[in-house]
């Protein structure tokens, strides 16, 4: 288990009071946002209980251009998804590949790239205002970006804890050994709503279960699947998992990743979303320092960017709701109409533009569209 890197003794000394942005949590959003604002001249702070990919929370895979557009390394790639239910095991060719990846190397390339930003190991446990206290003392910026998870400390008021909240919850051990294979399992024999996955990545595999109820324990499920499939149940990592897109900014706080439901329904994919909407908070940000647009301007700007996906969000949801409640007969057929590849690619290519990797590219094809002007509205009134 990762241990939480706090300074002691003579290293325990407090924050540097100021800065012109805090970006609390420096896993993918925060990371992606300090990438985008690398030379802009600002002071920018990354805060985070625990060291720069210290604590990975996810089996670690994404599109493969999202990588390569950003220029990261990747461990291992696939171009077929193999699903197995109780009638029957499809096999399905993908339009772009997928590839797993080391956590901690990709968090590492990424913190490369913004590398200008100064990064500080703190515990964070609120905001008054413009003002994050820590356990290191309290830092003051203009711009504050929330990326440390589903419990959304920076926001005002009090957050519905689990199991109430919109949450999944994910299990996985991670033995070695390695695989060719990109597999799913729909059985309600290892998960009753939910799902299981085995995620090849080099010389291991990332074996686990995911349920989309949060009150069901996912340990037994995760073992039985390991058991069946012959691996050792090594280095258990676990985690809740946001299922509900949240407003992406409140009381002049932007949000990003896990603390805005930044996390596909369905499928539980969280990184490629928290990198899109970290490099478009970063777009804003610097914009708003750089005195390109007003703050409010700049903040409202990202919230209804955010909110112009929500109905996509909310489509994955439907999806998430009614595919573990089928009849095993009934979604053995929808799995055998998805092997027409041109359905696949259909499905696929709109599921990848839910966070197109062209948004990572250097040609930004894709313009920030911040969707109805009521939405922008009612962002500068929040």
């Amino acid at each position: 288990m990762p241990t939480r890197a706090t300074k002691r003794g003579a290293e325990r000394t407090p924050l540097s009071p100021d800065a012109d942005v805090i970006v609390c949590g420096a896993s993918f959003a925060g990371l992606a946002v300090a990438r985008e604002l690398e030379g802009a001249g600002a002071r920018v702070l990354l805060l985070d209980r625990y060291e720069i990919g210290e604590r990975q929370t996810s089996a670690c895979g994404i599109p493969t251009d999202w990588l390569r557009n950003l220029g990261l390394p990747w461990q291992q790639t696939f171009s077929e998804l193999v699903v197995h239910t109780p009638a029957r095991t499809s096999r399905h060719s993908l339009p772009y590949s997928f590839s797993t990846f080391d956590y901690r190397t990709v968090c590492g390339g990424l913190r490369d790239q913004g590398s200008s930003a100064e990064f500080e190991t703190a515990k964070v446990e609120g905001r008054t205002g413009r003002t994050v206290h820590t356990d290191r003392g309290d830092v003051t910026a203009p711009f504050i970006l929330d990326a440390l998870g589903w419990r959304r400390i920076l926001a005002p008021g009090e957050n519905v804890q689990p199991p109430e909240a919109f949450l999944s919850r994910g299990l996985e051990v991670h033995p070695g050994g390695g695989g060719e294979e990109l597999e799913i399992w729909i059985d309600r024999g290892y998960v009753r709503d939910g799902y299981g996955w085995s995620f090849p990545a080099g010389e291991e595999v990332r074996v686990g279960i995911g349920s989309f109820e949060p009150r069901d324990h996912v340990k037994d499920g995760t073992n039985r699947l390991a058991e069946d499939l012959g691996r050792d149940r090594l280095r258990y990592q676990g985690n809740w998992i946001p299922h509900r897109i949240r407003p992406a900014a409140e009381d002049g706080v932007y949000f990003a990743g896990d603390s805005a439901g930044h996390c596909i329904p369905l499928t539980a994919e969280g990184i490629r979303t928290a990198l899109y909407f970290g490099i478009a908070a970063g777009q804003e940000i610097r914009s708003a320092f750089s005195g390109g647009k007003p703050r409010p301007r700049a903040l409202a700007d990202y919230a209804a960017f955010s909110a112009a996906h929500r109905w996509k969000f909310e489509a994955m949801l439907g999806w998430q709701r009614l595919i573990p409640r089928m009849p095993p007969r009934a979604l053995a057929l929808l799995l055998r109409g998805l092997e027409h590849k041109e359905t696949m690619d259909v499905l696929f290519e709109h599921y990848l533009r839910i966070a197109h990797p062209d948004f990572a590219g250097p040609a930004r094809r894709i313009r920030m569209r911040t969707g109805p002007r009521r939405e922008r509205r009612r962002a500068l009134a929040a």
